[in-house]
């Protein structure tokens, strides 16, 4: 069998707020760079704010959050204010070490509010978990979008299919999301270590084998993996180079020796990372 199915666990994050989590799961702790790999929503919210995630710290990793529906607030350590919607990327590196918060914006709270989106992290290289920590952001207009026949992907992070995205990645990496119309195909690019399909709506067959909507499949490294839209389908492909060598993740840290993430621990509990300017508000170390 060249595609392994995965069935992503079911994490409730706050009262009325679950996620399917597809990265981590017991048989499979990463794809390429990737080690996290959250999907949100679509969830009705009787207010904004109920979304609000408040100031927490990260070593070790680079986030991305892909919305479909909502808009989130960012706010960091480096100096950060930054709305997200729909079609844009913020890529955050932790390095070192980081502090965000992500909350509704001011002129929609209050109100009801609906979210919709994509959470993942990329574990970085060994050479790179001492970076400093950065930001930026890419507007709608200036992420690269692949069309072909029925399919249209945004090319979020790294390269595929010819194109590749502004986001500054520490290694090779290919994350793509967009929509694929009923009857069409696509191959998945074939340069990449590994490879991974994730249906956000719909069902799709990879390589003939069904992978319904909130399911992970894997690819063989090598395979041709052909995608084919059964319905019209929402997906995530992701993947590229595998990480040298395993990361242990524990609460938001991700580090290659235990040691970093027991220091991350001291740090955050002893109030020692750099806090966020205008937030006063902390999520305590968890026991």
């Amino acid at each position: 069998m060249t595609v392994t199915l995965l069935e992503p666990s079911r994490r409730e994050l706050s009262p009325g707020f679950s996620v399917r989590r597809a990265l981590p799961v017991a048989t499979r702790r990463s794809v390429g760079p990737f080690v996290f790999f959250d999907h949100f929503g679509p969830v009705e919210m009787p207010r904004a704010e109920v979304g609000d995630v408040r100031p927490h710290p990260h070593i070790g990793l680079a986030t991305v959050t892909w919305l479909f529906e909502g808009e989130i607030v960012h706010r960091d350590s480096v100096g950060s204010l930054q709305p997200i919607r729909p079609g844009e990327v913020n890529w955050m590196v932790a390095g070192r070490g980081i502090v965000h918060s992500e909350r509704a914006p001011q002129g929609k709270r209050g109100a009801p509010a609906r979210s919709h989106g994509l959470q993942v992290w990329v574990g970085l290289p060994r050479a790179n978990e001492d970076d400093a920590p950065s930001f930026v952001h890419v507007p709608a207009a200036d992420v690269p979008v692949f069309e072909a026949p029925g399919a249209r992907l945004a090319i979020v992070a790294g390269d595929a299919w010819g194109l590749r995205s502004p986001v500054p990645v520490a290694s090779r990496t290919l994350y793509a999301v967009g929509t694929l119309a009923a009857g069409a195909t696509l191959a998945m690019p074939a340069d990449h270590a590994e490879r991974a399909l994730y249906v956000i709506e719909g069902t799709v067959a990879l390589d003939g084998t069904p992978v319904a909507a909130g399911t992970l499949a894997t690819v063989e490294p090598g395979a041709p993996a052909v995608m084919g839209a059964t319905a019209d389908a929402r997906v995530a492909v992701f993947g590229g180079a595998p990480l040298d060598g395993p990361r242990f993740v524990w609460w938001n840290f991700v580090a290659s020796e235990r040691a970093r993430i027991e220091a991350a621990k001291a740090r955050w509990r002893e109030d020692r990372f750099e806090p966020i300017e205008g937030e006063t508000e902390r999520i305590p170390l968890p026991d």
